[in-house]
C-alpha cells in the first residue's frame, strides 16, 4: 500500500507541475502601419468592409448569383472540406494530455529441445516437454506535460484549424467579388452590344442615303463602299460582343457551381448603384478584417507553438506507464481470480543528452521559421494596404474619366448630327460622317468600359478592405 500510495503521489505532483506551465509567450511583431491610407483625406473608423455582401450589393439578381456561389462554388466548398478535417485534428488534440490506454490478449506454446537445458529442465520439474503461457491486460502509458510540449501541440493544431476558417472565408470574398466583376462585365458587354446595334441602324441610313446620291451623281462608289465597309465594321463589332457575353456567361455559371447557362438580368449597367459613400477605414482594421492577413498571423502563431515545442524536446520527459491483467501458464486457470492477477507500474525521467545535435538543430530550424513568418506576415499585411491604396487612386480617377468621357460622347453625338444635316445638303462627303459615327461608337464603348472599371474599383477596395465573407 505504501508503493502505491508513493507513486499516487508522484504522479499528482507530475499533474500539478503540468498545470503551471503555460506556452511560450508570443508577441506581436511591429508592422509600422500608417495612419491613413493614401489618397485618403482623414483618418476615419468607418469602412464599407464592415458591411454584408447583401448591404453592399442591392442588386436582387446580383445577391441571388452570390447566393448560388456561396453555396455551389466549388473552391469554396474544398476550402469548407478542408475546415472540417482540421476540426476533427482539433478535436483529437484535446486528448493528447490523456494516457494512452490499451488492451491486448497473447497466447504461446513452444517447444524446447529435449536435448537443451530449458527441455530437461521442463521434464524434471513440470513432467511435460513444451511451455504455454496465456497473458490478457491492459497496457497504458502517459508522458507529464512538464515543459508545455503537449500544450504547444494542441495550440498547433488550433492555429491550423483557425488558418483553414480563416482560408474559406478569404475564399468566400474571392468568389464574391469575382461574381460581382463578372456580372458587371456582363451588363458592359449588354451595354456595348446595345451602343453598336444603334450604330449599325446609323450606318444602314448613312450606307442607304450615299447610294441615293451615287445613283443621283452625287458621289462616287467609293463613297458607296466606304459606307458599306462601316456598316460591315459594326455588324463584325456585334459579333464579337456576342461571342464575348457568351463566354462571359458561362464563365459565370461555373462561378456560382452551376453547367454554363444563360444568365439572367433585368438591369442596365446605368441601373446599378454601389455605396457612393467610399470610405476605407483604418490601415490598421485590415489586420483583423482580411481573412489572408489573418491567416498569415495565425501560420506565424503556428511557428511560435512549433519553437516551443522545438524547446520542450530539450528537456527531461517524465514517462509512467503500467500494466495489469490475467496470467497464468494453464488455459484452464488463466481466469483464476485472484490467483491469475498481476500488475507493474513503471515512472521514469529520462534526459536527452547527445542526439547528434539534433535536438539544436530542430530548435535553431523551428525559430528560423518562425522569423520567416514574421516577415510573410509583414509583406501580406504590406501588400494588403497597397491593394486599398490601389483600389482607392482608381476610384477617385475613374470618378472623373467617367465625367469626361461622357461629355465625350455627348459631344461627338451632336457631331454626328452636324455630319449628316450637311451631307445631306452637300456642304460634307461621306467621310466626315463616317468618321463621326466612328467616333462616337469608340467614345460610347469607352464611357461604358470606364463605367464598368470604376464599379470593378468600388468592389477591389471592399474585397481588399476584408469585406465580402459576412
Amino acid at each position: 500500500m505504501k508503493r502505491i500510495k508513493n507513486i499516487f503521489l508522484a504522479f499528482i505532483l507530475a499533474v500539478a507541475s503540468v498545470s503551471c506551465v503555460s506556452k511560450l509567450a508570443y508577441s506581436e511583431p511591429d508592422l509600422q502601419l500608417p495612419e491613413k491610407f493614401q489618397y485618403t483625406a482623414t483618418a476615419d473608423t468607418a469602412s464599407i468592409a464592415n458591411l454584408e455582401w447583401k448591404q453592399f450589393f442591392s442588386d436582387p439578381i446580383l445577391q441571388e448569383l452570390i447566393e448560388k456561389g456561396i453555396k455551389n462554388n466549388y473552391d469554396l466548398q474544398i476550402a469548407l472540406k478542408q475546415v472540417a478535417s482540421s476540426q476533427e485534428k482539433l478535436k483529437q488534440a484535446k486528448y493528447l494530455q490523456y494516457p494512452d490506454v490499451g488492451f491486448g490478449v497473447s497466447a504461446q506454446i513452444s517447444k524446447p529441445s529435449e536435448n537443451s537445458m530449458n527441455g530437461k529442465s521442463l521434464n524434471s520439474f513440470l513432467g511435460q516437454n513444451h511451455v504455454e503461457d496465456y497473458n490478457a491486460a491492459f497496457n497504458l502509458s502517459w508522458e507529464a506535460d512538464i515543459w508545455g510540449k503537449i500544450k504547444n501541440q494542441q495550440e498547433v493544431s488550433r492555429m491550423q484549424y483557425l488558418q483553414t476558417y480563416e482560408a474559406t472565408k478569404a475564399v468566400q470574398t474571392q468568389v464574391v467579388a469575382a461574381i460581382a466583376q463578372g456580372y458587371y462585365n456582363l451588363l458592359m458587354l449588354d451595354k456595348q452590344i446595345q451602343i453598336a446595334k444603334a450604330n449599325l441602324e446609323l450606318s444602314t441610313n448613312t450606307l442607304s442615303i450615299t447610294e441615293k446620291m451615287w445613283q443621283s451623281g452625287d458621289t462616287t462608289s467609293l463613297g458607296v463602299q466606304q459606307a458599306t465597309a462601316q456598316k460591315q465594321s459594326t455588324e463584325l463589332l456585334i459579333t464579337q460582343l456576342e461571342q464575348n457575353i457568351a463566354i462571359q456567361e458561362n464563365a459565370l455559371s461555373i462561378l456560382v457551381g452551376e453547367n454554363p447557362t444563360k444568365i439572367n438580368r433585368t438591369i442596365e449597367m446605368s441601373d446599378t448603384s454601389l455605396p457612393q459613400n467610399i470610405s476605407a477605414g483604418l490601415p490598421a482594421a485590415v489586420v483583423s478584417r482580411r481573412p489572408d492577413v489573418r491567416q498569415q498571423e495565425l501560420v506565424l502563431l503556428e511557428s511560435n507553438s512549433m519553437v516551443g515545442i522545438a524547446q520542450a524536446n530539450m528537456y527531461p520527459a517524465l514517462k509512467i506507464t503500467a500494466n495489469g491483467g490475467v496470467n497464468s501458464f494453464k488455459f484452464d486457470n488463466w481466469f483464476q481470480i485472484p490467483a491469475s492477477l498481476f500488475g507493474s507500474v513503471l515512472g521514469g525521467i529520462t534526459q536527452p543528452i547527445f542526439q547528434k545535435r539534433q535536438l539544436k538543430t530542430d530548435l535553431n530550424v523551428a525559430k528560423i521559421q518562425r522569423e520567416k513568418n514574421v516577415l510573410a506576415f509583414r509583406q501580406s499585411v504590406l501588400n494588403a494596404v497597397g491593394e486599398v491604396s490601389d483600389a482607392l487612386v482608381s476610384n477617385e480617377s475613374l470618378k472623373v474619366q467617367e465625367q469626361k468621357a461622357a461629355e465625350q460622347v455627348t459631344t461627338l453625338k451632336n457631331g454626328i448630327k452636324s455630319a449628316e444635316m450637311l451631307y445631306k445638303g452637300g456642304m460634307a462627303n461621306y467621310l466626315e460622317v463616317i468618321t463621326a459615327q466612328g467616333n462616337s461608337l469608340q467614345a460610347e464603348l469607352n464611357f461604358a468600359s470606364i463605367k464598368r472599371q470604376r464599379l470593378s474599383s468600388i468592389v477591389d477596395l471592399y474585397r481588399a478592405l476584408g469585406g465580402g465573407w459576412k
